[in-house]
């Protein structure tokens, strides 16, 4: 911002308003007090520097010949003018045919922005974030002094220096000296592209640093938007990883706000009984690692069935060339959520017993995954591992009859911390230890 230098007015205009007035027969009083006058004008210069210079217009000038005059009730008119001005052109570098987008009107040209009341067009710059939540408390409160004391109107009463500093501080502090203007997304082209075909590395980047430039009230639009086309069972297979590829970028720093939306759609499909889509929707959730969001029941099911798949694979033909990615996946789930209660047994077991394999040996690629989980395991995990020799089942039937079961339960068991291990299997854990 450029300094603004005005230039002296005590010894010409002040003398001109007494001499003006008392031509007219009228009382001084009736305009700014020469004390007043000074005091707005020695003020106006530091209000001015944080307008831009290409936002001093005549309006500007007309704000301080009024001062000069002793009418801050112009004055104040003149500079709120100026203020709805570029509130409008902002909306307008916003983006119209966004905005009509955003506010779901069935139309939103430049005449529907002209029409706006002073109070919606505040509100709708609001929205758009175009200006702060206090920006908008204190022009609204600039916008009812303007109704009521400015020369717009009939006034109800006068206001003073200072009130005049504070009024006009406000509209070059949060309409007109703020330069900050979002650039929305033209969603329907967002849209098309996503639909279009296969994001190239660059094409993804060019969204996504529009959709980082925008507000956040779009920003929450698009990541719904993105999870419906992810979970519609009609969308193609491109268009499901374009939508994946565009909220990845964005999912660690996901608000709360964002976070609850998302889910709150899940949930949407979930009270419809849309099995398909809830299903995609558990996936979404899952490739951005939010898991830790859905409930617990939803993730012992997803566990649960992860387990399931696993250990039929397992037991299946050709087990040790078909286990790897069914362990990934479990290593996946389980990485991202603490394994509720209700589900703890079945996946140690699982795990376990994959991992220990079968008379035959265990699958290779797999055991990075399995031994990854084990070491994991919480004290409570642990001490489901160490129960399992005891108990009926098929890795207990194993290590019962199987020397080189026995020697690789006995190799799990040496990948745990012996301080996780809680005092109930430490003798378990002595034995399998030594």
């Amino acid at each position: 911002m450029t300094d603004v230098h005005l230039p002296a007015i005590s010894a010409n205009t002040l003398p001109v308003l007494d001499q003006l007035t008392k031509a007219l027969g009228i009382p001084r009083e009736i305009l700014a007090s020469q004390s007043e006058i000074e005091t707005a004008w020695t003020n106006l210069p530091g209000i001015l520097k944080k307008i831009p210079p290409a936002l001093r217009t005549e309006g500007m000038a007309r704000m301080c010949v009024a001062v000069a005059s002793g009418l801050f009730d112009s004055a104040i008119n003149y500079i709120w003018n100026c203020s709805i001005i570029e509130l409008r052109e902002k909306v307008k570098r916003f983006g119209l045919n966004v905005v009509e987008q955003i506010t779901g009107k069935t139309s939103f040209d430049e005449q529907a922005l002209l029409d706006l009341k002073d109070a919606e067009l505040l509100s709708l710059c609001l929205k758009l974030n175009l200006i702060t939540e206090d920006g908008y408390f204190f022009l609204d409160q600039c916008r009812d002094i303007r109704n009521n004391f400015s020369a717009a109107h009939p006034v109800v009463g006068k206001i003073d220096d200072h009130e005049f500093i504070g009024f006009t501080n406000r509209c070059a502090k949060y309409a007109l000296g703020n330069e900050h203007n979002p650039i929305g997304v033209n969603l329907s082209a967002f849209m098309a592209a996503i639909k279009g075909g296969k994001f190239s590395p660059e094409q993804k980047d060019q969204w996504a640093h529009r959709i980082q430039k925008t507000h956040e009230a779009q920003q929450y639009l698009i990541f719904g938007s993105l999870h419906g086309i992810y979970s519609d069972p009609a969308s193609n297979e491109e268009a499901r990883v374009n939508a994946l590829s565009v909220a990845a970028d964005f999912a660690p720093h996901f608000t709360p706000k964002a976070r609850s939306d998302l889910i709150n759609r899940h949930h949407d499909y979930i009270a419809k009984g849309d099995e398909k889509r809830h299903k995609a929707s558990q996936q979404f959730f899952e490739k951005l690692g939010m898991l830790a969001l859905l409930g617990e029941h939803e993730v012992h099911s997803l566990l649960s069935n992860a387990c399931k798949r696993l250990l039929a694979v397992h037991q299946s033909f050709d087990n040790f060339y078909n286990e790897p990615p069914f362990a990934e996946r479990l290593l996946q789930l389980s990485g991202q959520v603490a394994t509720p209660d209700t589900v703890k047994d079945e996946l140690v077991e699982t795990v376990v017993t994959c991992a220990t394999g079968n008379p035959y040996g265990v699958s290779n690629a797999a055991i990075p995954h399995y031994h990854k989980m084990i070491k994991s395991f919480s004290p409570s995990e642990v001490e489901i591992m160490l129960s399992l020799p005891g108990k009926k089942g098929v890795l207990a039937e194993r290590l019962r009859t199987h020397a080189s079961c026995r020697t690789r339960f006995k190799a799990l068991v040496q990948l745990i911390d012996a301080s996780t291990v809680p005092a109930k299997a430490a003798a378990a854990y002595t034995h399998w230890s030594k």
